[in-house]
């Protein structure tokens, strides 16, 4: 075995892994497959989490688990498939992020994890075993690696940065107790 066919198997390998695990999560958020809620479900959870509308949210953030998942492991238009992964895992880092890095305490780094290998992915390529190498990479061109990047991110950027600004107002609108008399009534 060469060592380009090492790489291409390697790629493949963390291709379908990662690309498996995202559709399976996105699959939960649009259709309640595998022990999902489906998009009623997601979508309440999205609202409470300040993600709104939270239908939108939740289709939102299924297709771009769902479809960049199902993309990446068939290798095909990779760098916006690793980016719109990247994008999803991103907001879901931020909803974590409160508590920590690990997650067994329900930090985010699994979502990290699983951005990173997307982003990762974006930005190697997907090998010569994949659906991009066999159509001629028609979809998979150096300039759409950047540009998948920039719109995914700054689509990003906006999403949690007005659910950041929700949960600020929120606080907000909560008063705290004042003396140490109040918390005990």
């Amino acid at each position: 075995m060469t060592l380009y066919d090492r790489r291409d198997l390697g790629l493949l390998l963390l291709r379908l892994g990662t690309g498996g695990v995202l559709a399976a999560h996105g699959a939960q958020k649009l259709f309640g497959w595998f022990g999902g809620h489906g998009i009623e479900g997601t979508g309440q959870f999205m609202e409470s989490i300040g993600y709104r509308p939270g239908k939108v949210s939740a289709m939102a953030a299924g297709l771009a688990e769902a479809g960049g998942g199902t993309l990446l492991a068939l290798g095909l238009a990779t760098p916006a498939a690793g980016a719109a992964a990247a994008g999803a895992m991103a907001g879901a880092a931020s909803v974590h992020a409160p508590n920590g890095f690990f997650n067994q305490e329900g930090g985010y780094e699994y979502a990290a994890s699983l951005g990173l290998t997307a982003a990762g992915l974006a930005v190697t390529g997907p090998g010569r075993l994949s659906l991009d190498h066999a159509m001629g990479h028609t979809v998979d061109r150096g300039w759409m690696v950047p540009f998948a990047f920039a719109a995914t991110g700054l689509a990003t950027a906006v999403t949690v940065g007005l659910r950041v600004q929700r949960l600020r107002r929120q606080k907000q609108g909560q008063q705290e107790a004042l003396f140490e008399e109040d918390l005990a009534e």
